[in-house]
């Protein structure tokens, strides 16, 4: 048989069986499909293919713009100023921790970026098994503003990076510039548009649709974004996020389209972006001195600096609610992994450190899901006795 056909089926059955493993070990699906990719490489069964690698490229970008899919700039913009202010204020702790933490411990300068990254992927989920509780609803608040800060930092690092700090950085910063106010002002015109001519959200996306115009559009607006950046040479899971953030703030009658273009991404692409992380990561690796407790380190540090930020929300939420906020920000799997793997490749990082930053990624989501649960599980037996 031949490696290829090995492959694909390999894929096919941890995509079918992670979810089974998830709710056996009552874990999320994705450590499960990283842990089995890294498994199942080890053994030879997975291997670096052209066409696998694209469709993992495709499903991390496919990932990005679920993620901007959870953020709706009306209602953001519409956060109460105390609100905001306490935002922007943790995300000054957290980077100040981080650039403490990075000089002080003589890191690379790209510690800087990475130990403060923010994603709200795996936050979605904890709104599924949690509901929408004050302090997830103040999370996706908080995380979706440091989401973008995080993958605007992500577009300038990743050209810093590939071009160095010259003339080059210089224009990749004016071309992003340029294609913010781009944005903006096409973000102003459709909510003017839409607001004097209503019809023209519905007949693009109807509410009785046969046709699959919704996903037909999402695609287009994901592919033309992801082009725009691709021509610009301006980092390509940027454009795909802010596809994702247009669909919930200017089609909100079409309140199932967000779960509708993620059970497709989660059933489909984005676990093989998943399968292929973990591929990379070689279990021989875990033999390398040191690596565990590098791992070990800087998955507490990103837990403590979140949680220890987190506490300007107590005016807010209280002291308990504000600690289960900064643990949901101390799971930034996608991001975390998708800038280590781009420093490890500028050879801004070793192995040992790329190795260690997938290793405290999956220590980040495994610990942080189960503290959560002890925590909720707690305080539901104290306000029942």
């Amino acid at each position: 048989m031949s490696d290829n056909v090995i492959l694909i089926i390999t894929i096919s059955l941890i995509i079918i069986f992670s979810p089974f493993f998830a709710k056996l070990l009552k874990l999320p699906t994705t450590p499960i499909e990283i842990i089995l990719g890294s498994l199942l490489g080890y053994f030879g069964f997975i291997h670096d293919q052209e066409l696998f690698v694209i469709v993992a490229e495709l499903g991390f970008l496919y990932l990005m713009f679920i993620a901007g899919t959870e953020i709706n700039l009306k209602k953001v913009l519409k956060t109460p100023k105390i609100v905001m202010r306490n935002v922007i204020f943790y995300l000054i702790i957290l980077y100040s921790f981080s650039v403490t933490i990075s000089i002080y411990l003589d890191l690379g300068k790209i510690f800087m970026v990475l130990l403060p990254l923010i994603s709200v992927g795996l936050v979605a989920t904890l709104s599924k098994e949690y509901g929408k509780t004050p302090w997830l609803n103040l999370s996706m608040t908080a995380g979706g503003i440091g989401e973008v800060v995080s993958i605007g930092l992500l577009t300038l690092t990743s050209s810093a990076l590939d071009s160095g700090f010259g003339t080059s950085l210089t224009h990749t910063i004016l071309a992003l510039v340029l294609f913010l106010l781009f944005m903006f002002v096409l973000f102003r015109a459709v909510e003017l548009l839409f607001w004097w001519f209503p019809w023209v959200s519905t007949a693009l996306m109807p509410h009785e649709d046969n046709k699959e115009q919704d996903i037909r559009l999402s695609m287009g607006i994901f592919f033309l974004l992801v082009g725009a950046m691709l021509y610009l040479d301006l980092e390509l899971a940027f454009g795909a996020f802010l596809a994702g953030i247009f669909i919930p703030t200017f089609f909100e009658h079409k309140h199932e389209l967000p779960e509708k273009l993620a059970s497709y991404g989660f059933g489909f692409l984005i676990p093989i972006f998943f399968i292929h992380i973990g591929s990379t990561f070689h279990l021989d690796a875990l033999m390398m001195d040191g690596l565990i407790s590098k791992a070990f380190i800087i998955a507490l540090a990103m837990i403590c600096m979140r949680v220890i930020a987190s506490l300007v929300f107590i005016k807010d939420i209280g002291l308990r609610d504000s600690v289960l906020m900064g643990l949901s920000h101390s799971m930034p799997l996608t991001l975390l992994i998708a800038m280590a793997t781009l420093a490890y490749h500028a050879s801004s990082i070793d192995t040992l450190h790329y190795y260690a930053f997938i290793l405290a990624a999956l220590f980040q989501v495994i610990s942080v899901m189960i503290v959560i649960k002890l925590i909720n599980n707690y305080k539901l037996k104290k306000e029942e006795a």
